[in-house]
Parts: C-alpha cells; structure tokens; sequence
C-alpha cells in the first residue's frame, strides 16, 4: 500500500490510497466479516474502506495502549469495529471505558500465543536460516546471539537516525554475535536503514548481520532462542513474553504497553542499553508468561466469528459499570 518516501505525508496518503482499494475488493468479495487485527495504519484504511460499505467489522488487540501514531489507530480502529477479540484483561476494561458494548466483547487473548505453543523450537533452526539471507558475519545459532528489531515512533520523526546510531554504539560495545532486521515501512524508516548502513559500511562489525525481512515461523524460531531480544518491536512485548527471551525494550515506541517480567526498559542512550542488555544476558530466559494469551485463543475466535449475528448500526454504550468487567474476567 506504501506510498514512496517514509514521511508522515507518505503515510498519510496511503490510508486514503488503501481505503478505496479496500473498497474495491470488498465490493468484488462481499465478504460477511472484516476480520482486522492490530494498530496498523493500512489496518484502519481497511476498517474505514468496510465501515462506510456497511459490513460488520471484528477486531482483535483492541483497547490496547502503545506510543506512535499506533495508540491512535488502534482506538479508531476499536470504534469502527462492531465485536472485539482484545488481548489482555486491562484492554477489556478500557474498550468499555471507550463506550464499547460488553456483549460485543467475545473472548480475550492473542491469537499469536497460538502460533508459539504450537512452534517447534528446535525444528529446523539451523544456521542456514540466517546465513542464507542478508549481508554481513555468519552467525552461529549454536551460540549466544542477539535479536535486533527497531521502528520508527513516528509522532517522533527526525529523530529515529540519532535513536538507532545509539542503539548500534551499544551493540558495538557489547561485541555479541547479532541478527538485526530491517526496519518496518512507518514514517522514518528511511533514517534508521541508512543509519545501519554506514555503520555496517564504517564500523565493518564482523559480529553483525543485517537481514531484510524473516518468514514468520524462522523469526519466531529465532526469537525464541535469543539470548536477548533489543529494541522497540511489539513481538518483544507479545511472543517473547511467551516464550520467555529476555527482552530490553529501548524507547518510547511501546509505552503503555502491559509488560510481563522478561522486559525491561531503556532509553535509547548506548551506555544505558549496554548496562541493561548486560543484566538480562546475566539473568538469561524467563518463566513463560500467558499475559496476552494461553495457547489456546484461536479457536476461541474462530467459534464466536460463526457463532456471531453481524449488525451494521453502532451506537456508544453510555454506561460504564464494574460488574460488565468482572463479568468478563473469566473469558
């Protein structure tokens, strides 16, 4: 959907890009349910584009809380949506201090836990995964490595060269074998590539290989066997909290976020990520955390979405009351 160019006008067009080619399928498609997940800009084109063609929306990870323009889109996306699939306890009870109906709320968890209890970790993790791909040293997956995944926070643009120069001074002082992905395609990505590129050309680390992109089940595999996982990624948040990678968390581009114990926090100074990244490689894997999700959510999606009768006509739900919360507890 991108427009060219990573500048928030860039992106700015490409919702209104994306919404009238949206359009175009559903009016091909003419589908029952938008089933949307997340907090994506291309996300909420896709909710407006079935919004004003009058088709029931079902969103999952509503009522959550993030930095970026994220936050925003995420809570749109939750009041165009007319049934809810959110992750945690906490994002139930803020759908409904949204003006969200409770009935609409049908089960809670992440459907991405799923995808983790059902991996084999030690299934096909060989070092061909990594070394097949991208540029830079090999890296021996046999041996302590690091995962390296930073994005724009696009309310902060100009800003993410400076933020990821530091984050690779840390690296460098750290000297830890590291597999570091290419940045998402969000206002500013640009800066952070470039940013990455004349640090590989300048510095020539011969413990760094820098990756465009992984398919979702070789990430995963590699995320579950860090030593640790640095930067601003939601996965670091979500999966690796099910996994138990210690994780740091460098920024302010998941702020809000609920945290089980394997995260902890820096800004993005080079002097603060090494001392952090140092305590979690000293303190190595955590206990696994089902925060956003027990293994066992998409199932519990799949039955609600043909169980459900979809409506069109929306309307806020005006009272708030603690027992609707409670109620919910126990999904």
């Amino acid at each position: 959907l991108e427009l060219e160019g990573s500048t928030p006008a860039t992106m700015a067009k490409s919702v209104g890009y994306g919404v009238g080619e949206f359009a175009g399928e559903y009016q091909r498609l003419k589908p029952d349910i938008v089933l949307l997940i997340g907090d994506r800009y291309e996300t909420l084109a896709a909710a407006i584009a079935a919004a004003f063609m009058n088709i029931c929306i079902a969103h999952i990870q509503g009522g959550e809380v993030s930095g970026s323009i994220d936050e925003s889109t995420r809570h749109a996306i939750s009041k165009f949506a007319h049934f809810h699939f959110p992750s945690t306890q906490r994002s139930v009870e803020y759908l409904i201090r949204m003006g969200e109906n409770p009935d609409t709320i049908l089960t809670v968890g992440c459907p991405s836990s799923d995808i983790a209890r059902k991996l084999d970790q030690n299934a096909g993790l060989a070092n061909s995964i990594i070394n097949s791909t991208g540029v830079g040293a090999k890296i021996d997956l046999r041996q302590s490595f690091l995962l390296v995944v930073f994005h724009p926070t696009t309310t902060q643009f100009g800003g993410e060269r400076q933020q990821m120069g530091q984050l690779l001074n840390a690296l460098s002082e750290l000297q830890v074998q590291t597999i570091c992905l290419w940045p998402n395609i969000d206002a500013g990505s640009d800066h952070i590539s470039k940013a990455m590129r004349v640090f590989r050309d300048q510095a020539k680390p011969s413990w760094l290989r820098i990756i465009t992109n992984l398919p979702p089940d070789d990430y995963l595999k590699i995320l579950a066997e860090a030593s640790c996982a640095i930067g601003n990624s939601s996965s670091f948040v979500r999966d690796a909290s099910f996994f138990g990678t210690p994780v740091v968390l460098v920024g302010s581009r998941q702020d809000g976020r609920e945290l089980a114990d394997h995260v902890r926090t820096s800004p993005p100074s080079a002097k603060l990520i090494v001392q952090a990244v140092q305590e979690q490689l000293a303190h190595g894997r955590y206990g696994r955390s089902t925060l956003y999700g027990n293994g066992h959510v998409s199932e519990r999606i799949a039955q609600s979405l043909a169980e459900l009768t979809p409506y069109v006509q929306k309307r806020l739900h005006y009272i708030y009351e603690q027992a609707n919360v409670e109620s919910y507890r126990a999904l």
